[in-house]
């Protein structure tokens, strides 16, 4: 399992049926883990977001889309982890800025 605390209860359940040892990943399907990544304009709109929450702006609306944003890092961190692991690259090689 990830070395990482995660605070959302569905995110460590995810992280728990991930690590499992039981099921290989293959290297082609990490691969491909490690290309995932968020679009250009969904990391302006986490910014966007990001401002507008530490000025306590954030709608209701605003504050699921944001809590979405959140989840979707924590299962691309947690893929990402397995499939670096699975690979053998440390985390700093395969990092893009703002990315699990």
């Amino acid at each position: 399992m990830s070395s990482f605390t995660l605070d959302d209860p569905e995110a460590s359940i995810l992280a728990r049926v991930i690590s499992q040892d039981e099921t290989p990943l293959p290297p082609a399907v990490a691969q491909e883990f490690l290309r995932w990544s968020f679009t250009e304009a969904d990391r302006l709109r986490m910014s966007e977001l990001a401002a507008k929450a530490r000025a306590g702006m954030l709608t209701p609306e605003e504050q699921a889309e944001a809590d979405g944003y959140a989840r979707v890092g924590s299962f691309l961190g947690i893929v990402k982890t397995r499939a670096r692991r699975l690979l053998g690259i440390p985390h700093e090689e395969n990092s893009n800025a703002g990315e699990p």
